[in-house]
């Protein structure tokens, strides 16, 4: 089974050495057709705004979205929750417009405020090592929605159908559950 970075910014090595601890294959997106190959895709964090905008360059904005009406998973995490997201506060236009959620930009501060937490993830049994970088927060959800974690009573981890989103960088530490979660569901869908 392959799971799929999408290579545009952001931390791929690292998501692909978590994918890999999980059980799975990962691999680096930087085309489209490579989507054919793959059964699940992270899209990973860096600045929402360039990822989009490289999406867009690129094509991958409706391949992603047929990706996604297919049924194969897709994880976001920190900017890529973002570019998942249907509406993003202070935006008149999103990205993906996937998941039925408004998202709140570098919603804990600037870059000097990152910080690292545990937290508890609803299906994974002990708390999750959390690192937050210019983490964005999930304001609300659509009631097809299920949230997975909050901090502070801010909505941090959700999912959606076949789509799963984190506000903090789950790659950047040694704890691989959240993609062994994402594994899992990628396993799912392929049954």
């Amino acid at each position: 089974m392959k799971v799929g970075i999408l290579a545009l910014q952001g931390a791929v090595t690292e998501h692909i050495r978590s994918i890999e601890l999980a059980g799975a294959k990962g691999v680096a997106v930087k085309r489209i057709e490579e989507l054919d190959d793959i059964q699940g895709l992270i899209i990973p964090g860096g600045e929402s705004t360039t990822i989009g905008k490289l999406m867009r360059k690129y094509g991958f904005i409706e391949a992603i979205r047929k990706f996604s009406a297919a049924g194969k998973p897709i994880f976001g995490t920190c900017a890529g929750l973002i570019v998942l997201a249907a509406r993003i506060e202070g935006q008149d236009e999103a990205h993906l417009e996937l998941m039925d959620m408004t998202v709140v930009r570098n919603a804990f501060g600037r870059q000097r405020e990152s910080f690292e937490t545990d937290l508890d993830i609803k299906g994974i049994d002990e708390r999750v090592r959390a690192v937050f970088i210019r983490a964005p927060l999930i304001r609300d959800v659509g009631h097809q929605v299920e949230i997975l974690a909050t901090h502070q009573d801010e909505i941090v981890t959700a999912r959606q159908g076949n789509l799963l989103v984190s506000s903090f960088h789950p790659e950047l530490t040694d704890d691989y559950r959240l993609h062994q979660f994402f594994v899992n569901m990628v396993e799912d869908s392929q049954a």
